[in-house]
């Protein structure tokens, strides 16, 4: 024997691929590809068809969610961090306040803050991506939606959301929060909280966009003001349960 079975597993809408059948490249990645030639006058049309298929099946989706909030964090953090039990706390916590809890329902930070909202007894959402290296949603995950396009489900994580918070994360991390945060600093959205958890970790970020961003002039330090920096889990709710209140 040489070992067991490869348990690679990708899931694309209702379909399930395994060991060889699991694809090298993805939607996005063949969406945004030019290797010359006008193959793509005869493809990209049914592309858009599936594009709008996402769009509408996310929206459907998510109409009848009610307030939630949009958890982001890493894939790659163990259940011993402390990391994991702070989003835990994250996802009970907002549950408590009034809010269904939204991640990119992969593992690490996003199963613990759906691990969180699901044993509080709230709705755990999870808004998954087309992956070749990741197997699927997260086993806390009452309602999910799986999207090929990271522009279709970046959508989803703002539509649905009346507030943001980042635990520490990685490039995706990073890029669902300068997402958030430029939608709001350049007003395509009504503004909403976008709350940091973990100040030793966001401190070298914040630091370089103030001392070196800011002082250049490429950004307006008031921008800063567009986030709170926690290391308090009920801070954090209590954060964006206040810029609700602070519009009714």
């Amino acid at each position: 024997m040489t070992g067991g079975p490869d348990r690679r597993e990708y899931r694309t809408g209702p379909v399930v691929k395994r060991r060889s059948q699991v694809p090298t490249s993805t939607h996005d990645k063949r969406l945004l590809d030019n290797t010359g030639g006008a193959d793509w006058l005869h493809t990209d049309p049914w592309r858009v068809l599936r594009i709008q298929s996402e769009f509408v099946e996310g929206f459907g989706a998510l109409a009848e969610l009610g307030p939630a909030v949009s958890v982001f964090g890493s894939a790659r953090t163990h259940p011993a961090d402390p990391i994991y039990e702070m989003a835990v706390r994250v996802g009970a916590a907002l549950v408590e306040a009034g809010y269904a809890v939204v991640t990119g329902g992969g593992p690490g930070a996003m199963e613990a803050a759906n691990k969180g909202a699901l044993e509080a007894g709230g709705t755990s959402v999870g808004l998954g991506i087309e992956l070749p290296f990741e197997t699927g949603l997260n086993d806390y995950v009452d309602l999910g939606v799986n999207f090929r396009y990271f522009f279709v489900r970046k959508t989803m994580f703002v539509k649905s959301a009346q507030g943001f918070i980042v635990l520490p994360g990685g490039l995706g991390t990073l890029d669902e929060l300068f997402e958030a945060l430029t939608l709001v600093q350049t007003d395509k959205v009504t503004r909403f909280p976008i709350v940091l958890l973990g100040s030793d970790y966001w401190s070298g970020l914040l630091g370089w966009l103030r001392d070196t961003c800011a002082a250049a002039g490429t950004i307006s330090a008031h921008d800063l003001d567009l986030l709170y920096v926690t290391d308090d889990v009920d801070d954090a709710v209590a954060y964006i349960v206040a810029a609700r209140d602070a519009l009714m």
